[in-house]
């Protein structure tokens, strides 16, 4: 198939990659805009920034796929999304080029798609792009038949022929004249790629479940991509890789080798300190370009932030060095600040660009913070975040921790104090000043599935912490979501401007389902749990493919395209199929049924090769395979009302347990939501809050005092 297809492919680079008329009339009611196209009434950010291009974009829908039909056009889907640098270049370079729109509207029936709001359409095309040039990313370009079978795509195509890659006219000319002139070879290509497709899968039935042995083999496989000097997996560009880094944690935890627990925290402590964590407004950038954290690809998504509190989280409860836990409150900060709506939501994302410009918001040159700070704070400043002359991005500087405050105080005369003191003053005064710039733009959509992850973000650090206002975040997400997203038992995936669209995905089920269980373990609202427990039984009811014990991304109840693609791999974001594995589990401890137990085990022999094989793929099944063989342990508290149960809260939540359920039950529940076995019988003595401790089917007496609760969990 490759071979056939070269004629119209092009590298696709990381590096260039992170849409009956000719023209459209002038727009009459907006004398500011000459174009304007069939995005104009989307509510996605992204399709709104292409509303008024040239290019005669229609969103992924009837119409546009009926008027190829019709006209025998072939299609072109071009997917992104809000925070992309590349997809804005290609907009600039292309898209609002005249006569470049004229050729796509001549040619194609030219279809834009936010890969956040239709992840579906996104998974389908970006899996042909990966088969047909060995790699993808976005903005992804992909020429369809009308009917809507893949021939030829890539990611960002340049206006003039350079880096390698053919120029984007010379692409539309090449594509078109494929789909209508070389019919026989265009045949051939098609039946070899759905053969491509059907043999996708990567997992191999097994007859029994994966046992230690095969965990530890894949942990060693993980280690081994380990970066000794700077941290994280692989080389540049260089992603948090979370679902690894918190696997090495849980091995620790069993094991006892320090070898798991200091690569996770030489990875976090570097990511922290260097250019990828905002170190002025909080919050991590998506990746780095380099090995050492330093230069990022300066968009901010929602989900790298919701999964990376948990893991700064849980590396503070093994070390309690408050570095880890100064880093979750600034996130959090972060994330409340800038990505929190007035109605209870959480925006998606921050663009890498403002001005044009990637980074721009972000860095600083040497002479302005002398400017804002006076010189001798100023060169205090620069020498502890790394500032020169010269810079380190394009002239300017990314502020990264270069040095430690001791090393610097003798330099300066000063006391590490004062150091530090004129460190925080020189954050608040930059701060100021930044916030005064031109702001990159703001992706304010709402993701259920994002949403899920930043509720257990927060969820956690409230379980760990006991911070009002992470409460408080808690319960309006949770009601924003229960209002906005959850008609007649099913979510919706995406928000924006008071409207709410697209059936939810197996991502949006399981995420969510997994949030609201962290967020009963925080709060302890039986409605929570409830709700997840609700959504859960959807999505097995929707999304399962009995045949094969995995999941479909989409249910059995949304619009089909092409191919209804299964949820395996791990990618920026954890596996659907991984999640539910895993709330399969919680929700067994919770209430006994059978059913999530043996659906739990059919996914684990289902997937059992890729377990070791492409252990970094599937590291969120390995997490969910660790709770399951170790047992989780089973906690329960019986709190009479209005009793005072907050130091069994900190002796639960204030140590590292990976693998553990915790139900609460009043004396006067008359109808509790949880039905399993163990939580019959279970009263508080003498009127105190009391604990039991249950695993492996046994249960602990019960006790009422913090230190005999505490070795119980030991």
């Amino acid at each position: 198939m490759k071979k056939q297809i070269n004629i119209l492919t092009a590298t696709v680079l990381v590096l260039f990659s992170c849409g009956q008329q000719s023209v459209p009339e002038k727009n009459k009611e907006n004398d500011l805009h000459q174009y304007t196209n069939h995005l104009i009434n989307e509510t996605s950010p992204y399709l709104q920034q292409h509303a008024h291009n040239p290019v005669d974009w229609y969103p992924w829908g009837e119409e546009a796929l009926q008027k190829a039909v019709d006209e025998n056009k072939p299609i072109l889907v071009s997917i992104g999304y809000a925070a992309c640098h590349w997809c804005h270049v290609m907009e600039h370079e292309s898209f609002e080029d005249e006569a470049t729109a004229r050729l796509m509207n001549e040619l194609f029936v030219c279809i834009k798609v936010d890969r956040e709001e239709r992840p579906d359409s996104d998974q389908v095309y970006m899996a042909f792009v990966q088969m047909t040039t060995g790699s993808g990313g976005w903005p992804l370009n992909v020429f369809l038949t009308p009917q809507q079978e893949p021939y030829f795509g890539g990611t960002y195509f340049p206006p003039e022929d350079r880096y390698g890659r053919p120029s984007w006219k010379r692409v539309l000319q090449s594509a078109d004249n494929f789909y209508h002139n070389k019919k026989r070879e265009l045949d051939e290509n098609l039946k070899m790629i759905r053969n491509a497709y059907s043999n996708m899968e990567t997992s191999c039935s097994q007859n029994r479940i994966p046992d230690e042995s095969i965990l530890q083999s894949a942990v060693e496989n993980l280690a081994k991509a380990y970066d000794p000097v700077y941290g994280g997996l692989g080389r540049a560009p260089k992603f948090p890789a979370i679902q690894p880094l918190e696997l090495f944690l849980r091995r620790y935890k069993k094991s006892g080798e320090k070898k798991y627990l200091e690569m996770v925290t030489r990875s976090l402590r570097q990511m922290a300190r260097g250019g990828i964590f905002d170190q002025i407004g909080g919050g991590f950038a998506r990746y780095s370009v380099d090995d050492q954290w330093l230069v990022p690809h300066f968009e901010k998504m929602l989900y790298d932030n919701a999964q990376l509190v948990p893991l700064y989280l849980d590396t503070w409860l093994l070390t309690r060095d408050d570095f880890f836990l100064n880093v979750v409150h600034q996130t959090l900060e972060f994330v409340l600040r800038e990505l929190t709506s007035p109605e209870g939501g959480f925006y998606s994302s921050l663009d890498a660009d403002s001005e044009g410009k990637e980074g721009k918001f972000y860095v600083w040159s040497k002479q302005e913070i002398l400017d804002l700070l006076g010189e001798t704070n100023g060169e205090i400043f620069g020498e502890y975040f790394g500032v020169t002359e010269k810079g380190n991005f394009e002239g300017e500087n990314i502020l990264h921790i270069n040095t430690e405050i001791e090393s610097i105080s003798g330099k300066f005369h000063k006391t590490a104090a004062e150091i530090g003191e004129i460190i925080q003053q020189g954050k608040a005064i930059l701060f100021e000043k930044r916030n005064r710039r031109v702001r990159p733009g703001l992706d304010d959509k709402v993701l259920t599935a994002w949403n899920g992850l930043m509720l257990t973000a927060f969820a956690r650090a409230y379980q760990v912490t006991g911070k009002a206002e992470y409460a408080d975040a808690i319960r309006s997400n949770i009601a924003f979501l229960k209002k906005n997203m959850y008609k007649a038992g099913r979510l919706l995936r995406s928000y924006n401007h008071g409207q709410a669209k697209y059936d939810a995905f197996l991502d949006d089920y399981a995420y969510l389902t997994r949030a609201l269980l962290d967020a009963y373990e925080a709060l302890f609202e039986p409605g929570y749990l409830q709700m997840a427990m609700n959504i859960h039984r959807y999505a097995q009811q929707h999304f399962r493919d009995a045949g094969s014990n995995n999941y479909f991304y989409t249910s059995d109840e949304q619009d089909a395209l092409i191919r209804r693609m299964k949820d395996q791999h791990d990618n920026s974001t954890p596996s659907g199929t991984g999640v539910m594995l895993l709330n399969h589990l919680r929700l067994y401890s919770l209430t006994e049924n059978s059913e999530w137990l043996e659906t739990a085990e059919a996914v684990l022999k289902r997937n059992a090769d890729a377990l070791i094989k492409n252990a970094y793929s599937f590291a969120s099944y390995l997490n969910a395979l660790d709770f399951y063989l170790q047992r989780p342990q089973e906690i329960v508290l019986v709190v009479p009302n209005n009793a005072d149960w907050s130091d069994f809260r900190r002796a639960i939540f204030e140590q590292y347990l990976p693998n553990k359920v915790v139900m609460m039950i009043h004396d006067k529940d008359e109808a509790p939501v949880m039905t399993a076995s163990l939580l019959q019988g279970k009263q508080a003595l003498d009127d105190k809050p009391t604990a039991f401790v249950c695993h492996n089917f046994a249960c602990s007496p019960p006790v009422t005092d913090i230190p005999s609760f505490s070795n119980l969990l030991k």
